[in-house]
Order: C-alpha cells, then structure tokens, then sequence
C-alpha cells in the first residue's frame, strides 16, 4: 500500500462493506424468501475489486496529475515567451517610429 492512511481507510472500509452485505442479505430474505450466502471466497473476489478499482483510481490520478503539471509547465513557458515578445515589440515599435520620422522629414 502507498501510505499508512490509505491502510487504515481500508481496514475501515472492509468491516462496513462486509456489514453492509449481511445487512442486504437479511433484505433479501426478508422481502424474496431467500437466502443468500456470502462465503470467504466471495469476500476474498471483494478484495480483489476493491484492490483492482484502488488500482486503476490511483493509475487516473496519476495521469491527472502529470497532466496538470506539465500544463503548468507549458503555461509558465509561454508566458516567459509572450513577456521576451512584449520587449521585442516594444524595441521594434521605437525602432518604426524613428523610422517613421525619419521617413517624413
């Protein structure tokens, strides 16, 4: 696991789901009249989606995030480019108008 918080959210998590699926079971029997088993293999295939979802979040946020910086980068980039065309313009703008001048006289 990546982090100690990220272990106990799970460890918290597991008991509640587990609740949660005696909880509808006992639905089920009461509204269907019938019973549904939940066995350790069952619980073990919950793990697995739940670790394999963990996965694949994780995987979404990473790309985000490199996404996020590299368009961080980008824009610090391109304003640093438009400031050095700002001077350049201004350079050139003094340079036409003393052209310009130079031109009517």
């Amino acid at each position: 696991m990546a982090s100690d918080e990220i272990r106990d959210g799970i460890e918290k998590f597991m008991p509640f789901s587990f609740l949660c699926v005696q909880q509808y079971s006992d639905k089920i029997l009461d509204q269907e009249r019938r019973f549904v088993y939940t066995t350790p293999k069952s619980f073990l295939e919950l793990i697995k989606l739940f670790k394999s979802m963990l996965l694949k979040k994780e995987g979404e946020l990473m790309d985000s995030k490199d996404k996020y910086e590299l368009g961080v980068i980008k824009l610090t980039e391109t304003g640093e480019i438009v400031g050095k065309l700002e001077e350049d313009l201004k350079i050139f703008s003094v340079e036409v108008e003393a052209k310009k001048i130079e031109a009517d006289a």
